[in-house]
């Protein structure tokens, strides 16, 4: 054997062991860190959902021949991609909102037809829809329901954009998955970003701020700008809050279309009330008329919180008096493990809300109201 082979094939073993060791070194490193690492689960679980949203798209009807692969977006931007809500998903649309018919007439003529009639919109650059938009008023007013009434009349694919993911213990992740969430916007555009109680995240800076936040604010701001100066970019974010005046200027300056969502007026309650109730066994006693003139200062989720109310004292006499019998009874006891019969299915049917029963709830809701202000008024005082 020549010794010159031998050499040649011992050094070629060589050199297989230390690309053999040095990929189980490299396998076994990777493997330990996924198993130490603890948002490792979390992030299996966002690309199995941000797959699902994806697919979803694909069979959309609205997909006009696009085709997303999992493979086309980064790890960051399926991070981001498990909160995708597809248009078809959206259980919200314009009916389920009443009392605010000037406010949504003017969001369908800013900012949605802009967006379903882009083509008709194209000849000026002024005949574009915003950039940003900001929702803004006392909480329970429907800012979040007319967030996703316009993605669904638009036909815009819907971030319903988790703040928490985009805080990351590592060095630049943050900054990273604030760019995720643009440049996935871009892909899947149309789109909206939405952004709830945005305060919390884009609150005014100050010197105070740590730096890791600071540097999600700017890179998430740089982000926004190449939206505003791209105009073929069919990207809106969307904001709302209920403290507007907690927002950084310069956030301000990137939401030029803002609208104030208020509290409802009288005929406002009487639309909401009317709405809520649609679908309800309303008792001719009922005055929706008065309701809404004693409801000053509700809004719409305390008037659906009220009428909840009301239909379950209906629905607890009923149990009561149909379901239970014997002396327990009236001693407060009730039995729970009773039989619904058909009979008992046919009368729920004819259950009728009452007036007396709105006014009960309205009375109760009205006292925890007064609780609650007074618990906060003595925290107050104890603070000073």
């Amino acid at each position: 054997m020549d010794p010159q082979e031998g050499t040649q094939g011992h050094i070629l073993a060589i050199v297989i062991r230390v690309c053999a060791f040095s990929a189980f070194t490299y396998y076994t490193a990777k493997w330990m860190i996924n198993a130490l690492d603890p948002n490792n689960k979390m992030r299996g679980k966002a690309k199995y959902l941000a797959e699902e949203q994806l697919r979803k798209l694909n069979s959309s009807p609205n997909g006009a021949g696009k085709k997303f692969r999992a493979r086309d977006f980064s790890e960051h931007e399926m991070m981001i991609a498990s909160h995708l809500v597809t248009p078809e998903d959206i259980d919200v649309s314009w009916s389920d909102i009443a009392g605010l018919d000037g406010t949504i007439q003017e969001l369908r003529e800013t900012v949605v037809l802009p967006v379903r009639h882009r083509k008709l919109f194209s000849r000026s650059k002024l005949w574009r829809a915003p950039k940003g938009v900001l929702l803004h008023g006392p909480p329970g007013c429907g800012k979040t329901l007319i967030a996703k009434a316009i993605a669904k009349d638009a036909g815009m694919r819907f971030i319903n954009l988790d703040v928490g993911v985009l805080t990351d213990k590592w060095y630049g992740e943050s900054q990273k998955l604030a760019t995720a969430v643009f440049t996935l916007a871009k892909k899947l555009q149309p789109c909206i970003i939405f952004i709830d109680e945005i305060e919390s995240f884009l609150r005014m800076r100050g010197s105070n701020d740590h730096e890791a936040t600071a540097m999600m604010k700017t890179q998430f701001m740089l982000q926004w700008d190449g939206l505003m100066s791209n105009t073929n970019i069919c990207v809106l974010v969307l904001g709302a809050t209920n403290r507007p005046q907690d927002l950084d200027k310069a956030i301000l300056r990137r939401m030029p279309a803002q609208f104030h969502i208020g509290v409802p007026r009288d005929c406002q309650r009487r639309e909401i009330l009317q709405l809520i109730l649609q679908t309800e066994q309303l008792s001719p006693s009922v005055d929706l008329k008065e309701m809404a003139r004693l409801t000053a200062g509700f809004s719409g989720s305390d008037l659906r919180e009220l009428c909840r109310h009301a239909s379950m004292y209906r629905m607890r006499q009923f149990m009561r008096e149909k379901l239970n019998t014997g002396e327990q009874i009236g001693k407060g006891k009730i039995e729970w493990d009773f039989e619904v019969k058909d009979q008992n299915m046919r009368e729920l049917e004819h259950l009728e809300i009452q007036m007396d029963d709105l006014l009960k709830s309205l009375s109760v809701m009205k006292a925890s109201k007064l609780q609650a202000q007074g618990t906060f008024l003595e925290k107050d005082l104890d603070l000073d």
